[in-house]
């Protein structure tokens, strides 16, 4: 194939980034938009307070499912393509659930909210297409710029919550229901954007590489995720990677669900629970530049060593000083440098840990089993905490970070030639 060729499948490297930057900017917009008053919309149309966390629930397992669906469309048609159809998922699910609070469907409101979901699986996939319109010593920090950019988004969102509602209303909307109906017109502009201006390499190459490295690939039909998987976890750096993701994942979602929880017992209001959450979104996304950067310059594997040490802190000031506001903060902080450490680093180890051609279905397959896993984690640890306190849900989430010390030891010992 021709340079000029080669160029026109490639968009300029700003441009792609910054459509990715937008992209995840809107997605994490709309689906914070909705979602803080997710709950209260199914309570209030169900009359069910015990079924309010549903919509949660939801949202993370539609993330779940719709990742491996959503990789094979990458690999099969393009990033753009991909990444534009969660965004249309996304906006469907969106008027899905505004469809369920006109007519009272309300059998309607789950699959709207999985529907959702899939916003947050693009969002993850965004940072995998990252790496594949710059230079290697680069790809660890436009990773975590576009990870970055779901800070925007997370914060603004409740914010916008109520004006949504009000406008919402203000139309002939029941009540909550306005800002989904924001969130559809995000999501679908998203997915006219990504679909419009983005252009990337097949998906799963980077920089340098060339898309027909691989003789015969392309006659040969694309790898599973299942093979990805079943391949990846025979290889120790692969597996590393995998378990950085999905255990840091695992942790922070099965800690970070009950500390509202425990504060409001405890007797904290909820403006110092709000900023205690804020802390805590802070320390996930606002340092995850600093990951990039520290990735590129010492390497993945020592950045997710520094998240295994990170989170083993943070549950340990959680379990032991996590009542009150200053150590609940403190522990929710750090428990968002030690997500964004691990995600951050076992994202840039994953990239390069398996061949080309099993890296985009290992990916999908890898944010799959996060969500689902953190789907099961905060399903447990409302019974954990019920069982033996807060005290026993960090020691819980230590537990989880075990497996990954396992890999890690496994390969520094062996030495293993991936290990950046």
């Amino acid at each position: 194939m021709s340079d000029g060729m080669h160029r026109d499948r490639r968009t300029d490297s700003r441009l792609a980034m910054g459509v990715l930057i937008t992209s995840q900017l809107l997605a994490g917009l709309g689906v914070a938009t909705g979602i803080a008053v997710g709950g209260i919309l199914v309570e209030d149309l169900t009359g069910a307070v015990a079924l309010a966390g549903l919509a949660q629930t939801a949202v993370v397992l539609g993330a779940g499912l719709l990742a491996v669906p959503m990789a094979r469309l990458a690999v099969a048609r393009g990033r753009n393509v991909a990444l534009g159809a969660g965004y249309v998922a996304a906006s469907v699910g969106a008027a899905l659930i505004v469809l369920a609070a006109v007519s009272g469907a309300v059998w309607v409101l789950l699959p709207g909210f999985a529907g959702i979901g899939a916003a947050t699986a693009a969002g993850l996939q965004a940072r995998f297409a990252a790496p594949e319109v710059v230079r290697p010593e680069f790809q660890a920090r436009a990773m975590s710029i576009v990870l970055w950019a779901t800070t925007i988004g997370a914060v603004a969102g409740p914010n916008l919550s109520e004006w949504g509602d009000a406008v919402g209303r203000g139309v002939g909307l029941p009540a909550f229901v306005g800002p989904f109906a924001f969130s559809f017109v995000v999501f679908a502009l998203s997915a006219v954007i990504v679909a419009a201006l983005l252009r990337t390499p097949p998906a799963g190459t980077l920089q340098g590489e060339e898309p027909e490295a691989d003789a015969g690939a392309d006659d040969a039909p694309a790898p599973t995720a299942f093979r990805a998987l079943r391949t990846a976890v025979r290889e120790p750096t692969a597996l590393l990677a995998i378990l950085a993701i999905v255990c840091a994942h695992t942790v922070m979602v099965g800690v970070m669900v009950m500390t509202p929880v425990h504060l409001h017992v405890h007797g904290l209001g909820i403006s110092l629970i709000g900023l205690v959450v804020s802390i805590h979104i802070l320390g996930m996304y606002g340092a995850s530049p600093l990951m990039g950067w520290l990735v590129d310059r010492i390497g993945s594997v020592r950045v997710i060593g520094i998240s295994v040490v990170v989170l083993a802190v943070a549950v340990t000031v959680g379990g032991v000083w996590g009542s009150g506001f200053i150590g609940a903060s403190l522990a929710l902080g750090l428990l968002g440098l030690g997500w964004s450490a691990g995600l951050i680093g076992g994202s840039a180890l994953l990239t390069h840990a398996v061949d080309r051609r099993l890296r985009v279905p290992l990916q999908g397959a890898t944010d799959a089993a996060m969500n689902l896993a953190a789907a099961a984690s905060a399903a447990f640890s409302g019974l954990i905490l019920s069982a033996g306190g807060y005290g026993a849900v960090n020691a819980v989430a230590a537990v989880i970070l075990l497996p990954v010390v396992v890999a890690a030891i496994r390969v520094v010992v062996r030495k293993s030639p991936v290990s950046s």
